[in-house]
């Protein structure tokens, strides 16, 4: 089956869910409440159109949320039996969001839209062998650097190893002076000590993955190099919440290296000023050794973003959006971060 074919066949899907959904309707017109997060929830409303003129009667209301407050705002909407039809979400709440009953699995007649995946992407949206949602897209993390800084420092390409690394904030803190510090790393954010402990040559999980392998020499070589960022002043002790604004900061040096991902390219170029432009540039992350990771290539989290639909309030199952197989490419042309390494099936993030 072609790629465009696949996606107008989830079309149809949609169009026949929402004739079975308990979902709000007006004027004979059915309503699907879609909550869509970050930068995705100001972009995709504008593929709307287009597919409600391909499923005439279906009218989708697109609820932009911020990631700071998407999770709180779904486990209270489970509560108060108010969850959307369908929701973008991480990978990482596929778990919880199943243990409570708070998501439909695809059922049988949506299969068409779990084929040519990853197949490790679509074991981050299994649950006893269920998919209990529909891949989206896959991005990963990156650094963001000031490349100005870099090379005042005496650093002429981005470090590759972690002591090179080391060296190169250090030289980067003398640089910028006045109480500044070389990297951020939120003590509220898991994520940046989960890209770490991936890259050591050892697994992350051990007795058939249901423990953490967090006494392994490799993780705790990894966990001492993450501390050691904050012992020695490389990283200010605050969280995500205590940094006003992350473009101002890293416009005026207070830190030179920024985890984020694709999807923080666009803010970056929007929010900092044209004249600062230059001044910055993405790069992977230095592993132990060499960039990534030490066996297996450079491997960094990033976000299975996922569609999922909700176990209250529709009766048959997710309900996928696409606006046929031009759709995912004109959403992420419009999405300010640019395309992500895979256009996939839409999602619900991290």
């Amino acid at each position: 089956m072609s790629l465009t074919a696949h996606r107008r066949g989830a079309l149809a899907l949609m169009a026949g869910g929402a004739a079975a959904a308990c979902t709000p309707r007006r004027d004979g017109e059915t309503v699907l409440r879609f909550w869509a997060m970050g930068n995705e929830g100001g972009t995709v409303g504008q593929l709307m159109p287009e597919f409600e003129r391909r499923n005439p009667g279906v009218r989708v209301s697109v609820q932009p949320l911020p990631w700071t407050a998407a999770h709180e705002k779904l486990l209270t909407a489970y509560a108060g039996a108010s969850l959307p039809d369908v929701s973008q979400i991480g990978n990482t709440w596929v778990a919880e969001l199943t243990a409570i009953g708070a998501l439909s699995p695809t059922p049988p007649e949506a299969a068409n839209l779990l084929t040519d995946q990853f197949p490790a992407v679509l074991e981050t949206n299994e649950i006893a062998g269920r998919a209990m949602t529909t891949p989206w897209y896959v991005d990963t993390r990156l650094l963001f650097y000031r490349k100005d800084l870099l090379a005042q420092a005496g650093f002429g390409a981005p470090p590759e190893d972690w002591a090179e690394w080391k060296r190169a904030m250090h030289a980067i803190k003398r640089v910028a002076g006045g109480g500044a510090y070389a990297i951020l790393l939120p003590l509220n954010e898991f994520e940046q000590l989960l890209t770490f402990g991936l890259q050591i040559n050892e697994p992350l999980l051990r007795d058939r993955d249901t423990r953490g392998n967090f006494s392994s020499p490799g993780f705790v070589a990894a966990l001492a190099f993450y501390r050691s960022l904050f012992a020695e002043g490389l990283a200010p002790l605050a969280s995500s919440t205590q940094i006003s604004n992350v473009w101002t900061e890293f416009a005026r040096g207070y830190f030179s290296f920024y985890f984020s991902g694709p999807w923080s390219v666009g803010d970056f170029r929007s929010k900092l000023p044209a004249s600062f432009q230059p001044n910055w540039a993405t790069a992977g992350v230095p592993g132990p050794d060499a960039p990534g990771s030490v066996g297996a290539g450079r491997i960094q989290p990033g976000g299975v973003q996922v569609l999922a639909a909700s176990g209250r309030g529709l009766g048959s199952g997710p309900i996928p959006i696409r606006t046929g197989g031009a759709g995912p490419v004109q959403h992420h042309r419009r999405r300010p971060a640019g395309a992500p390494e895979r256009l996939g099936h839409r999602r619900r993030r991290t």
